[in-house]
């Protein structure tokens, strides 16, 4: 184990790129085309966790838990998840355990933060392995229509830009095949995918962020490593139209473009705060030469579904949820106590938004659904209760993709430990299968569990038939 000292003597080593860049990057904004009732947009802050300047190790002082939160928590996890929910408590009321993972900018010189990672410990989770099932699956081709500008298309929107575009070109780092080196021998997931690298470390080291500055990429974005799954899951490839429904503040953004460099990535957020956040990510890590083929838009999510029907290869859909790590810390008991009021209206948002992306992607293609939260209610039910009223809507399983050969790195939940099933759903139940294979077709939770405390993080991925 090495010292904090030992460890910021290293970071001092790490020096941003020099190269001149245009301050501002040229987005593209859409402004919304649906109006609705102040209180049919409701979208409950997800806080999806944002670095802070300070320690590397955690010691921070610890913050007081929000009594009426985990009060309901107490009462509806310890049915939902048994025995995982005592482990997962004690995680979540720790915050001096969580770990975090380092994603590296695929978009800038990385190779001194990638040595300081390796010399403090830090290991990569993805391996740039054989990716030919990942490239060349038959079963997801490439929508043939090529991405065109006209009086319809996401690019007759009002430009907001501050600046012309550069002529940089994305610079991949070429030192990923050493890096892979350094992996642990398990099984290697077969949706890795070169350009994606993310470290993590075994103890709750976080590392310093680094500061916007106008003009300079950043060489890393720091995360739960558990939000990569759902990018993971999506499976985007070079030349594909992909929609972030719910994209503030843009970690799950930056990691698609790590994969790949889609035709069009629309990154949509309707709340003009974190709409603003969301536009300052992208431009502290995407180059300028990018700026044709990531948008921002502002549209209420609920609305793709009428306006861009059959549009998209891929969709995310990140939805707002009871995000369990920050409500657990509300400020007063005051304001866990509203968030709770407001947690009722969560699964009927969630389910508009999953239905929209659902009529938005084109048939063959896929969607992703996502939350933060622990809770069946917003997870698994409101996938099951969604995919029985779209019979054009299959849902995948991921248990063998995704939960197996990660489950070195993450804590996945058994299928459904706590959950009572649908009566009055059975055309969704197997014919001549176990309950299990039902239950991962729905999805899979990450379970924060001590020495693996990443979460909470639910994923679900539905194909639209054709």
């Amino acid at each position: 184990m090495f010292s904090v000292n030992q460890f910021y003597a290293a970071w001092r080593t790490i020096s941003f790129r020099t190269e001149k860049l245009t301050p501002i990057p040229l987005w593209w904004l859409r402004s919304s085309n649906c109006h609705t009732a102040p209180d049919a947009v409701l979208q409950p802050d997800k806080e999806k966790a944002a670095p802070k300047n300070q320690v590397t190790k955690r010691h921070k002082k610890e913050r007081s838990s929000c009594r009426p939160v985990l009060d309901l928590f107490d009462q509806q996890y310890s049915q939902e998840l048994g025995e995982l929910w005592a482990p997962a408590r004690s995680v979540l009321l720790s915050p001096h355990s969580w770990q975090y993972g380092v994603m590296l900018n695929r978009f800038t010189s990385v190779t001194d933060v990638t040595q300081i990672l390796q010399s403090q410990g830090f290991s990569r989770f993805l391996p740039q392995t054989d990716v030919s099932t990942l490239l060349c699956d038959a079963s997801s081709p490439v929508s043939g229509s090529k991405y065109q500008t006209g009086k319809d298309s996401l690019l007759s929107a009002h430009c907001i830009s501050k600046c012309p575009a550069d002529d940089s070109h994305p610079q991949p780092d070429s030192t990923s095949h050493a890096l892979s080196q350094d992996l642990n021998s398990g099984p290697v997931p077969s949706f890795s995918h070169p350009s994606l690298q993310c470290y993590m470390h075994s103890y709750p080291l976080r590392f310093p962020s680094q500061a916007h500055r106008p003009g300079q990429l950043k060489q890393y974005y720091l995360l739960n490593a558990a939000s990569l799954l759902p990018v993971l899951a999506l499976q985007v490839r070079d030349g594909e139209k992909v929609l972030d429904l719910c994209s503030a503040p843009g970690g799950k953004a930056l990691a698609i473009m790590q994969c790949a460099t889609p035709a069009l990535l629309c990154c949509n957020e309707p709340d003009p705060h974190r709409r603003e956040w969301l536009a300052k990510t992208l431009e502290s890590f995407l180059p300028h030469s990018l700026n044709s083929k990531v948008i921002v838009s502002g549209q209420d999510g609920r609305c793709f579904g009428q306006s861009e029907e059959e549009t998209y290869d891929k969709i995310l859909v990140d939805a707002p949820c009871s995000n369990d790590r920050s409500w657990l810390y509300s400020c007063s008991s005051q304001q866990g106590e509203q968030r709770l009021k407001e947690r009722a209206k969560l699964p009927a948002l969630q389910a508009q938004l999953l239905r929209s992306a659902l009529s938005a992607v084109r048939p063959g293609g896929l969607v992703v659904y996502s939350t933060c939260t622990l809770s069946n209610s917003e997870n698994y039910a409101v996938v099951e209760t969604v995919v029985s009223d779209c019979p054009e809507a299959e849902p995948e399983d991921l248990w063998e993709e995704i939960a197996v050969p990660l489950s070195k790195y993450f804590a996945f939940s058994p299928p459904y430990p706590g959950h009572r099933q649908s009566s009055h759903k059975p055309s969704l139940q197997p014919q001549n299968g176990a309950v299990s294979s039902y239950h991962h077709r729905l999805g899979i939770l990450v379970v924060p569990q001590p020495g693996k405390t990443w979460g909470p993080m639910f994923l679900s991925r539905i194909r639209r038939k054709k």
